[in-house]
């Protein structure tokens, strides 16, 4: 696994303290939330997994509010996970030659919606539909204008923002 930012021993020692400090309560809370007990494991382990790679430094001062803050991040990120497995699952039900896919090609497929999704994260509604009319659906920005209710240079405008945006992520992902 790369790190964001390497680890330094003050960071192993901040989460280590959070861990052993506050794994068990935080399991116990998102089992009450999930109300599955392997899931709640998942969750927990997947939380300090994040803090690990993040940038952490010494223990938050509401160390189970941040815990559970990093957590249900977790738990929408699966959530948002599980829905777009599904949605593709659902669109190659209805493509009979894509059905023939070899399990690493759909891996491969899914894996790029991820990174695509990862991607278009954080971007307000209108530049992310835009985005996608022009790149999957090949609408002109005359199109998407008409389909968002927009101008054209709306259109432009948010596709300058999630080009921009894009751009960013594939940049951070290479550091």
């Amino acid at each position: 696994m790369s790190y964001a930012h390497p680890p330094t021993t003050f960071h192993r020692e901040a989460v280590h303290d959070l861990y052993r400090d506050h794994a068990q309560w935080l399991h116990s809370w998102i089992r009450r939330r999930l109300g599955d007990n392997d899931r709640a494991a998942d969750v927990t382990q997947d939380t300090f997994v994040r803090l690990i790679s993040s940038a952490i430094r010494q223990a938050p001062r509401e160390p189970r509010s941040y815990l559970a803050t990093v957590a249900r991040r977790v738990m929408i990120d699966q959530l948002r996970r599980r829905n777009l497995e599904q949605a593709y699952l659902d669109f190659l039900a209805r493509q009979p030659a894509l059905e023939e896919c070899s399990p690493e090609e759909r891996l491969l497929m899914l894996e790029t919606l991820m990174q695509l999704d990862a991607m278009l994260d954080g971007l307000g509604n209108k530049a992310r539909q835009a985005f996608l009319y022009v790149q999957l659906d090949g609408l002109t920005y005359p199109q998407v204008a008409e389909q968002l209710g927009i101008s054209v240079s709306s259109v432009t405008k948010y596709m300058a923002k999630a080009t921009e945006h894009c751009l960013l992520f594939a940049f951070d992902a290479q550091l």
